[in-house]
Order: structure tokens, then sequence, then C-alpha cells
């Protein structure tokens, strides 16, 4: 994990031809988004600290271990929602249309 004070440090973890995952690393008051996919279904998992998230017009806060399904089509936002560093394992399924998929 690595935090940069210079705005949400992102690293792919996985990535074949059907999935593909990565940690975003949030310090205080950073965020990411709006980001959406239209033909990824998402899953996004807090490991650590706590986060707010907006999905289209519904929000919701999440803390450490909160899991929330990001339907493809959908435009996700997300913020650190406290003052410790927050930490997002974010996974789509297929890689996002951006990703160049591993041959």
């Amino acid at each position: 994990m690595r935090f940069s004070q210079d705005g949400p440090h992102r690293e792919t973890l996985h990535e074949s031809k059907r999935l593909w995952s990565e940690i975003v690393c949030l310090e205080r008051a950073q965020g990411l988004g709006p980001i959406a996919d239209p033909d990824s279904d998402a899953i996004l998992t807090v490991v650590a600290g706590e986060i707010a998230v907006q999905i289209d017009r519904g929000r919701k806060r999440l803390p450490q271990w909160g899991s929330v399904l990001v339907p493809a089509g959908s435009e996700l936002t997300l913020r650190n929602a406290s003052t410790d560093p927050a930490v997002i394992l974010l996974v789509t399924a297929p890689p996002p249309a951006d990703s160049p998929a591993p041959e």
C-alpha cells in the first residue's frame, strides 16, 4: 500500500481477460471519481478506514470491510470519510474498457 499527498494512489493487483482488480489508497480528504464503465460490474470493499461512496445518485458510508456492488454503467465516486488513510479493493468483471487485457 502506498499513499501520495498529490492524489489517490492506484495500483493494479490482478488482470486477466475476464477479471481486473486494483487497490486504491486515499489520504485524508482525497477522493476518486466520478468513474464509470458501461460493460463492467464492480465490487468495492473497504480494506482499511472509512469511505463515502456515491453510485449514481445513491450515497452511503462504508466502514472497514464494508462492500458494495457497482452495476455496469453506474457512475462511482468515493472519498475518504475519516482522518485516517483509507484502502479500497476494487474488482471488475470484465476488465474496464481502458485496461489493456493481457495476452
